[in-house]
């Protein structure tokens, strides 16, 4: 369900880069790509000509009577970024909403908000794109909690020994977006694009049920668990978690995360994540067809490469893990900074070579694959570090993270943007790959340094009833006073 769940979101997230394709036909055939390999190949590097290779673009075909649109760049970039700044608010929260309230029911909810809102876009985008970017937004929102709130629920199901492939299945996104990528476009062939909105849409809310009959917030409050998996599952994981039955809502201890050295080191190590990712998601393509001219509709069918190697390898890693804890090899915080080379220093590394390897679309693209693939590591580090330091708040401090690491989506089009204004030769695109390597590379170090995998004090606070019966009563008639006598 947590594989699913990751699956069905990405749906959801990722269809309108295609829709909008088809409910926005541009009238121009062809686009062009400035390419220094293709001057090269025709001996115009002397003269430091850059050759323009026009490229023809692939259009949609759809049933006769659908509607489009005739919306201006800007309001489809107002279409396309509406999601990500209501998912980068809720990020924030997300977690801490999930240990008040419950993830099941946190996830439930958000999931449906965003079911309905996207069965509910096409008459959206027909009352005005306005409407479809406040809907985007609102469906957003409601995906901001998603990741944290499943991370709160590995907390109380994940045996430490079995929390890697649990991890690895919070990657079930990339396997959505693949499938989405590639059945969208017949869908909208043969049904039109209403029906990529309305399929996904149905597909979410099936889940949403099936979620609700199946999933609990914790092995004890779930009504069909056998009692020797309740029992495997709650001797496994210990004190660390509170798993009791009464409603105990715990406030975060924010003051303790937010001024804790081994938490700060995680998020600096998930910010370089997300930026390192981030570079190679949205610049790595864009060098691939503008600094060697490839062909655009080749970089489109290769694009689902690096996410399915990412999937793949984080099965392996998060195996691998498991492996390591169950023979308990090594020390937790030793495993988390030895996988730091393979989820930050071997991308960043693979990062720099990309701007090196000349004229070569394919080993361009295998370096892509390789490092987004190597990164799946990360089911071993950041992705996982929240769950040794504080389960009781494993959605708190990932939510955290994730809402700083998030800002680096913005700001990488905007490093890219800067070093490329004036060309997209290998010498504009070097200092792009180098500045994307070099925070991957320096969180990392600074996590290795600094970072650990001790659970901290802060996670066992006593839940408020405990507190309260400790605490003597207001309106208590005990006046006893205790003499001490002298024997």
């Amino acid at each position: 369900m947590l594989f699913f769940a990751c699956w069905v979101n990405y749906m959801m997230r990722v269809n309108m880069s295609v829709n909008i394709i088809a409910m926005v036909p541009d009238d121009d055939k062809t686009t062009s790509v400035k390419s220094e390999c293709e001057a090269i190949a025709n001996n115009d590097s002397a003269t430091n000509n850059v050759t323009t290779t026009l490229i023809a673009k692939h259009h949609l075909r759809q049933p006769d009577g659908v509607v489009t649109f005739n919306w201006t760049a800007q309001q489809q970039a107002y279409v396309l970024s509406g999601y990500f700044w209501g998912y980068a608010i809720t990020s924030l929260v997300g977690g801490t909403a999930a240990e008040l309230w419950g993830p099941r029911n946190v996830v439930f909810i958000t999931m449906l908000i965003s079911a309905v809102l996207t069965t509910l876009s096409p008459q959206a985008a027909r009352l005005h794109f306005m409407v479809l970017v406040a809907a985007r937004f609102i469906i957003g929102l409601s995906a901001g909690f998603l990741f944290p709130a499943l991370h709160a629920l590995v907390a109380h199901w994940a045996p430490p020994a079995e929390k890697g492939k649990f991890v690895s299945a919070l990657l079930g996104g990339a396997i959505g977006t693949v499938v989405t990528w590639s059945l969208t476009g017949p869908v909208i062939e043969n049904f039109g694009w209403d029906f990529a909105f309305y399929i996904p849409g149905f597909i979410a809310t099936v889940w949403c049920a099936l979620w609700w009959f199946l999933v609990y917030d914790s092995p004890v409050q779930h009504p069909r668990i056998s009692d020797k998996e309740k029992q495997y599952i709650l001797e496994a994981i210990g004190d660390k978690v509170n798993q009791s039955t009464k409603d105990t809502r715990i406030v975060p201890p924010f003051k303790s995360i937010l001024t804790s050295f081994p938490f700060l080191a995680m998020v600096v190590l998930h910010y370089g994540n997300n930026w390192g990712l981030y570079f190679v998601m949205t610049a790595a393509p864009k060098f691939v067809s503008s600094a060697l001219g490839f062909n655009l509709t080749s970089t489109g069918t290769l694009s689902s490469l690096p996410y399915l190697a990412r999937m793949i390898f984080s099965l392996i890693f998060g195996a691998i893990g498991d492996r390591i804890v169950k023979q308990n090899v090594v020390s937790t915080t030793f495993m988390r900074k030895f996988f730091c080379l393979f989820s930050h220093v071997l991308p960043g590394l693979l990062l720099i070579g990309l701007g090196y390897t000349g004229c070569a679309p394919i080993l361009s693209v295998a370096l892509i694959t390789f490092s987004m693939g190597s990164n799946g590591a990360a089911t071993l580090t950041n992705l996982v570090n929240h769950q040794d330091l504080a389960p009781n708040f494993a959605g708190t401090l990932y939510g955290i993270a994730n809402g700083i690491g998030n800002t680096a989506g913005f700001v990488t089009p905007l490093v890219t943007a800067h070093f490329t204004k004036n060309g997209n030769g290998f010498a504009e695109w070097r200092p792009v790959f180098f500045t994307g390597a070099s925070l991957y590379i320096a969180s990392a170090v600074y996590f290795i340094i600094f970072g650990t995998g001790v659970t901290q004090q802060w996670n066992y606070v006593a839940p408020a009833e405990e507190e309260e019966d400790k605490r003597p009563s207001a309106n208590t008639t005990d006046t006893t006073v205790t003499i001490p006598v002298k024997t």
